[in-house]
């Protein structure tokens, strides 16, 4: 269920981190088992099922989802409007008890949070995503929302070994972002996404925490880039308040 998975107690409450693996589902080939995707070709079905075994592996909370479109939009989603499903690529939010999920096959999943003002947030980067800022605009809406101390945490994605570019891709990258410059295994040009998030984060004065590992290289994981037609793992966070949190 989980590839990495962290709880933290806070003054009134914890805060709750996690991305998820491709195992324990109940999604058939090409996308088992965990696929959390509606949107790839999988039974709706059994997409609705893992979800609900998520949240329930999540204390049953409710989990807010986007349908991911590569762009820089940003949506704050509030109880009353958690079941509407935006084409954005970022959410924020200064609700407890509500979870914020980012799905991803190869891009960064991205979760933000200022756990003392209560503010979360969530954003897919893909190169696209990246390079148009999708990141910087969810740190932005959230500091409109109060967060003053925002902190990241960037999950597994395609690393710069893996991810091969255009000769012309990887100049127009490089040029935004140098760092996210890469060369792959076999001496080609590659664009390393998360890197360049992680500058970005720098420039924001954002602490990021970076949990290691390559969507393309660990078969635990779902890649479009490797596999094709393919499932969706999630980023999710949730911030608990005290009355819910034990």
């Amino acid at each position: 269920m989980f590839y990495w998975h962290d709880r933290r107690d806070l003054p009134q409450g914890n805060l709750e981190r996690c991305f998820t693996d491709s195992l324990s589902g109940v999604s058939e080939a090409p996308f088992s088992a965990l696929n959390l995707g509606l949107h790839v070709g999988d039974d709706e079905a059994h997409v609705r099922e893992n979800r609900d075994l998520l949240s329930a592996e999540l204390g049953g909370v409710p989990i807010a989802w986007m349908n991911q479109v590569h762009g820089r939009d940003v949506v704050e989603v509030t109880p009353d409007s958690l079941g509407e499903v935006h084409a954005v690529d970022a959410m924020v939010t200064n609700s407890s008890d509500l979870a914020l999920a980012v799905m991803v096959a190869d891009c960064v999943p991205v979760l933000l949070e200022d756990a003392e003002a209560g503010v979360l947030g969530v954003a897919h980067a893909g190169r696209p995503g990246m390079l148009a800022g999708v990141v910087p605009a969810a740190v932005a809406a959230m500091r409109d929302l109060g967060a003053t101390s925002v902190r990241a945490t960037l999950g597994p994605s395609v690393c710069g070994r893996c991810y091969e570019v255009p000769h012309e891709m990887y100049d127009g990258a490089r040029t935004q972002y140098p760092t996210s410059a890469a060369i792959t295994r076999w001496g080609t040009p590659a664009i390393d996404v998360a890197s360049g998030v992680a500058s970005q984060l720098a420039e924001l004065d954002v602490p990021f925490e970076w949990i290691a590992g390559c969507t393309v290289e660990d078969e635990r994981l779902f890649s479009y880039r490797r596999d094709g037609r393919t499932g969706r793992v999630a980023g999710v966070i949730v911030r608990r308040d005290g009355s819910e949190a034990a």
